[in-house]
């Protein structure tokens, strides 16, 4: 990862797993994140990659699925995503009025990488999520164009920046600066370590109920913040799971679901005008877009084998999304208003993320 500090660093550890490497999505082997960022006078946007495997994933599709928990969202791709069972594109993330734009540049990519799609083959089916960053971008002068998703694609790498950037340039996260984090944990089974990683487009909340660890820090800075404005959380979070754990997409429906629990202990209701998606996939098997002639075997682990997996999905949308606010600098808003920073926040009145 990059050099910025992350909440580990500020001495708070959430919950009893142990993390990756790296901490971080790419701690699964192949897995790697790219962003294109655009920050200028009226924009303050981008797009961010999620790449599943090194390969054409089109020709090699992953096991994947989808979960809803408030569906005030404009994804794309995830209805045939949970029919199919599949994924056949990277993943990418943006703000919610370039939708359309990411989905024709990620379209456009993967066409010129699979000559076979709508000659020979069917058509593809694009994946993208969307946060609504109009607090800080211009939103209706849409500003994604194809070439920032080939940047956000072809720039991905195992190392990657959290905080404002890429898709995160502009997103509001607790009434605080939002955006990109990521966080992982190791889970040991009887035949194997296995990897959960999550990447949170984070754009949510209302400041009095974040919590870090179960501290009420979002309490502690509204009452310091004279002019702090408590408006209804309107935001949303896209979280986007992976793993090597061989499951079926019923099994990794089950654990993404479990997104929840590290949602809701920041301090989220999930409310009405919230987009609170989790999309999910698993490297442990690629399913060939060509039928082969024998039947496909799919290997998978026992329902008793889940538990540990439902743990680390918890604690690492948690760890995620606290990393992405550490990691986002302040921001200035279009109404004039700063989306502020947290650390910068609590260290100029002196707060403390401990009890």
């Amino acid at each position: 990862m990059h050099h910025k500090k992350r909440i580990r660093d500020y001495g708070v550890k959430i919950g009893r797993l142990e993390a990756g490497e790296n901490n971080s999505i790419t701690d699964v082997a192949g897995v790697t994140v790219g962003h294109a960022t655009i920050d200028d006078q009226a924009w303050k946007t981008g797009v961010t990659s999620i790449i599943p495997h090194q390969g054409n994933t089109f020709q090699e599709k992953l096991i994947a699925s989808s979960y809803v928990l408030n569906g005030f969202g404009k994804t794309v791709g995830t209805v045939q995503l949970s029919e199919l069972g599949t994924l056949e594109t990277p993943i990418l993330l943006t703000n919610t009025l370039s939708v359309g734009a990411a989905t024709e540049g990620l379209t456009k990519y993967i066409l010129e990488h699979n000559q076979t799609i709508g000659r020979t083959t069917g058509t593809v089916n694009p994946v993208v999520g969307e946060c609504n960053d109009m607090l800080i971008n211009h939103i209706r002068e849409s500003a994604v164009t194809n070439e920032d998703v080939y940047k956000a694609i072809e720039t991905a790498s195992d190392t990657f920046e959290e905080g404002a950037i890429g898709a995160g340039r502009g997103m509001v996260c607790y009434g605080l600066k939002g955006g990109i984090g990521s966080s992982s944990r190791l889970i040991g089974l009887s035949h194997g370590t296995y990897t959960i990683g999550v990447l949170v487009l984070a754009n949510f909340g209302q400041m009095e109920d974040l919590c870090v660890s179960g501290t009420p820090v979002g309490q502690s800075i509204y009452e310091h913040l004279i002019h702090a404005s408590n408006e209804p959380d309107r935001g949303s979070i896209m979280m986007i799971v992976a793993t090597d754990l061989p499951v079926t997409d019923r099994q990794l429906n089950r654990i993404i679901k479990r997104t929840s629990t590290g949602l809701a202990r920041t301090g989220s209701t999930i409310a009405h005008g919230s987009g609170d998606i989790a999309i999910g996939f698993s490297t442990a098997t690629k399913i060939p877009h060509d039928k082969p002639t024998a039947p496909l075997s799919i290997p998978s682990v026992h329902e008793e084998d889940l538990n540990p997996a439902f743990r680390a999905v918890g604690e690492a949308t948690e760890e995620a999304i606290l990393n992405a606010l550490v990691t986002a600098e302040t921001t200035p808003m279009r109404d004039g208003r700063e989306a502020m920073s947290l650390v910068k926040v609590m260290e100029r009145y002196g707060l403390s993320f401990e009890q």
